[in-house]
């Protein structure tokens, strides 16, 4: 998908309870020419006020932000008069398309995405589109009871010997299993393993 040239600069509203989060975002969003401005709530209360005083076309809101859900606040936002579009986030947590949408958001990405395909998610959320991480079978990623078994496994931080164990098989046949999920995944190892089936959502 083709990113569209910006016709406006963007005010990019992020909410988030953590320090890091909001200077790696806004130190990223202001060295982008079609950024205007970038503004930063810790809470649902903060968002709802700076959303009000300042109107920003796109707030990315953290699924979870202390005890308060991101998918609430994404409501909240975007029942507002001058409403932004919402692009939720997460460091960990995922949510469905069409529980995101069901909040008023319009895409989701992950935190550890490449700051290049969070940016164009921002401008493309702003352009009106939406934008969520295809289904693995649109890919073309389809995995065996076994080998999401492994998967899980393998995410949770066990070893190969561990697995074994746990699955009553042979070290060898493990092996054989975590090979056949790093061509499909088209990783080569365990960590990319990882990071790629949280993408794909074969993972949470």
């Amino acid at each position: 998908m083709t990113e569209p040239e910006p016709t406006r600069t963007l005010r990019v509203l992020v909410v988030d309870d953590h320090d890091v989060v909001h200077w790696g975002f806004r130190l990223m969003l202001s060295q982008l020419p079609w950024v205007e401005r970038t503004l930063s709530a810790r809470t649902g209360a903060e968002a709802e006020a700076l959303a009000l005083r300042y109107e920003p076309h796109v707030a990315l809101v953290d699924l979870f932000i202390g005890e308060e859900s991101g998918a609430e606040i994404a409501e909240r936002l975007t029942g507002l008069q001058f409403p932004p579009r919402v692009l939720l986030i997460s460091g960990a947590g995922r949510i469905s398309p069409t529980a995101a949408r069901a909040a008023g958001a319009s895409g989701f990405v992950l935190k550890d995405q490449p700051a290049k395909e969070v940016a164009e998610a921002v401008r493309l959320v702003a352009a009106g589109q939406e934008v969520f991480p295809p289904h693995p079978q649109e890919l073309g990623v389809r995995l065996t009871e076994r080998e999401q078994e492994v998967l899980d496994l393998i995410g949770s931080g066990a070893t190969n010997r561990e697995i074994a164990a746990k699955l009553f098989l042979s070290p060898h046949t493990v092996k054989e299993h975590t090979s056949g999920l790093y061509r499909k995944l088209e990783v080569r190892g365990r960590a990319e393993a990882v990071r790629r089936a949280q993408t794909l959502g074969l993972l949470d």
